[in-house]
């Protein structure tokens, strides 16, 4: 029900304006996102590449409904590649960027598909000239078929384009399950979206058992899994089917957030796996920031607590 709510928030102005200015809440906020700048988020890669971990970038920003706006948003992480690039920090692929197909142009009345696909081919050929990869994050239900659409477009030219499949969806493994072939990135995480009962699983448990399940897909398949999950249960199964497969630590690895479980983010890493953090930027953060909200009933408590310790 808390979850509910807190999605509900996300798409609420009122509470976005209730939220946005409150005195506090970009304290709190900056737990979570790099800062608003990419000066912000380069100086946040390049900390914790330092660590031993690895980096995609998302700017932040959705739904957008001007094709200009969608273009700059294109130009952004452009501009950000190039600066990741000249800093030395895209070698080896360490750092990469997460792109939201609305936020470039996917929702768009006229063209949307087209324009989309246009600005992410725009914004791989200048992570190839980085010398590094894009992932095309997962919306909401309604945008599943467009999303996959395009990326299967794009990797015509960009066959290391990555995408991700949300395991609350009940169509997922059967999404693992094509996707798990030679040279296919597919970053699997839980899902932070609202969809009808006909399309979403119900339970907490039931997503978990759902994520279990695509990601042995993913890991028995021929592909690069990315598994998101701050879960240790799922790591656990993960790691365990990994070490019965004989999966390559290099061959796949782990994805958390930016701000959530740093000591098991470094705990991965020092054991020699692939872990990589997903770091947001931008002015945009309303929708993101309601979502890590619902996501974790700790990050709401650490919220609360913020607010209510600076009064």
């Amino acid at each position: 029900m808390l979850r509910r709510v807190l999605l509900a928030a996300a798409a609420s102005q009122r509470v976005r304006d209730l939220i946005t200015t409150a005195p506090f809440t970009r304290d709190v906020v900056k737990r979570f996102v790099a800062g608003e700048s990419a000066a912000d988020a380069l100086a946040v890669t390049e900390q914790l590449l330092g660590q031993g971990l690895s980096v995609t970038l998302d700017y932040l920003g959705e739904d957008t409904v001007d094709p200009e706006q969608a273009a700059a948003v294109a130009g952004e992480y452009v501009a950000v590649l190039e600066l990741l690039a000249g800093a030395g920090l895209t070698i080896g692929g360490r750092s990469e960027v997460s792109v939201k197909p609305t936020a470039v142009g996917l929702g768009l009345a006229e063209h949307g598909a087209k324009t989309a696909a246009e600005n992410i081919a725009r914004i791989c050929a200048a992570a190839r000239s980085a010398g590094t990869t894009v992932t095309v994050d997962m919306e909401d239900h309604t945008r599943i078929e467009a999303t996959l659409r395009l990326v299967s477009q794009v990797r015509a030219d960009f066959p290391d384009l990555g995408c991700v499949i949300q395991s609350y969806l009940r169509r997922s493994p059967g999404d693992c399950q094509a996707l798990a072939v030679a040279g296919s990135r597919v970053r699997l995480c839980k899902g932070a979206y609202r969809a009808p009962d006909g399309f979403a699983l119900a339970a907490r448990s039931e997503v978990d058992r759902n994520y279990a399940r695509c990601l042995r897909i993913l890991l028995d398949g021929d592909g690069y899994p990315m598994l998101a999950t701050h879960d240790p249960r799922l790591v656990a199964i993960a790691k365990s089917r990994a070490a019965t497969i004989g999966r390559d630590p290099g061959s796949f690895e782990y994805q958390m957030l930016y701000g959530i479980r740093a000591d098991e983010q470094a705990a991965l890493a020092a054991e020699g796996a692939q872990m990589r953090v997903y770091v947001p930027y931008g002015s945009d953060w309303y929708a993101y920031f309601m979502r890590r909200l619902a996501e974790r009933p700790a990050n709401l408590m650490f919220f609360l607590r913020a607010l209510s310790s600076r009064r």
